[in-house]
C-alpha cells in the first residue's frame, strides 16, 4: 500500500497525522454545574443531548478538541496527573470571568509566574497561563 507523503495530505491534515486529541475527560460528580461553567469557561456548546452519564461539549468554530464530562461518584483524586492548561491573552480578566461563572482559587499570581490555579465546580484543577 502507498501512501502520499504528509506534505501532499497536507502536513496538518488528520489524515497526515493520523492521531490527534479528540476529547479531554473531565469525570464529575456534580454534572449540571460542570456543564454550565465549561461550557461558559470555553464557549463550547453541547454536541448532543445530555445523557445520563454525561456529555460531549464541544468548540463551536471545530478549531479545539471536545470536552467530555463523564459522571463518576470517585471525586477529584488528591494526587491528580492532568490537568488543562488555559491559554488567555488577558489572564486576569479571564480568571476575574472564571470566578464569577463558579471556579475557585487554588494558586494565586505568584511574582515570576506566568499562571493562576483555579478549580471548577467539583474541584478539578486547571490553569489559567499568560
Amino acid at each position: 500500500m502507498t501512501t502520499a507523503p504528509a506534505s501532499e495530505a497536507g502536513e496538518n491534515s488528520d489524515e497526515a497525522r493520523g492521531i490527534w486529541v479528540g476529547s479531554i475527560v473531565i469525570d464529575c460528580t456534580n454534572l449540571d454545574p460542570m456543564i454550565k461553567f465549561w461550557s461558559e469557561a470555553l464557549h463550547y456548546v453541547p454536541r448532543g443531548p445530555v445523557q445520563p452519564d454525561g456529555v460531549i461539549l464541544k468548540d463551536p468554530r471545530g478549531i479545539g478538541p471536545n470536552l467530555n464530562l463523564s459522571l463518576t461518584n470517585e471525586g477529584p483524586l488528591v494526587e491528580y496527573r492532568l490537568h488543562l492548561d488555559l491559554y488567555a491573552s488577558n489572564p486576569k480578566a479571564e480568571v476575574e470571568r472564571l470566578l464569577r461563572a463558579g471556579a475557585t482559587m487554588n494558586r494565586p499570581h505568584r511574582e515570576g509566574e506566568d499562571f493562576v490555579t483555579l478549580a471548577d465546580p467539583d474541584g478539578n484543577l486547571f490553569c489559567v497561563i499568560d
